[in-house]
């Protein structure tokens, strides 16, 4: 196996399918290729981290507590293939709070990176949205979007339909 690389994975939108502020664990349902590209990611040596704002903490629409439940919740829908991470950082804030934590601020990926060791210098950001791929920009890393927003110009960054494509990207990046 290779030498342990970070990967930082958006939640909504990359993991599991966006619900639009998802408060309840029973409407956690994975979108295709999430499973195949974590195993994959997992198998070549990626430490995989979760960084999710989560304004819906911040608007009042729920709680902290809930929003750990959900996440405990994927936690345990990815246990049985295999699948851990070693740490998941969230953004509680609302959009127009200022805080260092909201990406695409680098907060989330520097708690990730002292929670595993890794550089940022040769991490990964796969999201499904512009502050996804801002987070990579700004930590040095590299990002994929998942489908998502299309407001990033093309040849910025590499997109892909789903987990599964980007973590062959990252493997073939990686490759070469």
């Amino acid at each position: 196996m290779s030498e342990p690389f970070l990967v930082m994975l958006d939640r909504d939108g990359t993991i599991n399918v966006d619900k639009h502020y998802l408060a309840d664990p029973a409407g956690l349902d994975l979108l295709p290729g999430a499973v195949d590209g974590l195993v994959k990611l997992r198998d070549a040596g990626a430490v995989l981290c979760i960084v999710t704002n989560q304004s819906g903490i911040g608007r009042g629409y729920f709680d902290r507590t809930t929003a750990d439940s959900i996440n405990d919740a994927l936690v345990e829908m990815l246990k049985p293939h295999g699948i851990t991470f070693a740490h998941i950082a969230l953004c509680p804030h609302a959009p127009d709070e200022v805080c260092e934590c909201r990406k695409p601020a680098p907060g989330m990926a520097l708690e990730c990176a002292q929670a595993t060791g890794l550089a940022l210098a040769d991490s990964w950001v796969i999201g499904d949205k512009a502050s996804d791929v801002g987070l990579a920009n700004n930590t040095g890393g590299r990002g994929i979007l998942i489908s998502g927003e299309t407001d990033i110009q093309a040849g910025q960054v590499f997109t892909a339909p789903s987990l599964s494509e980007a973590a062959d990207y990252i493997l073939q990046a990686r490759a070469s």
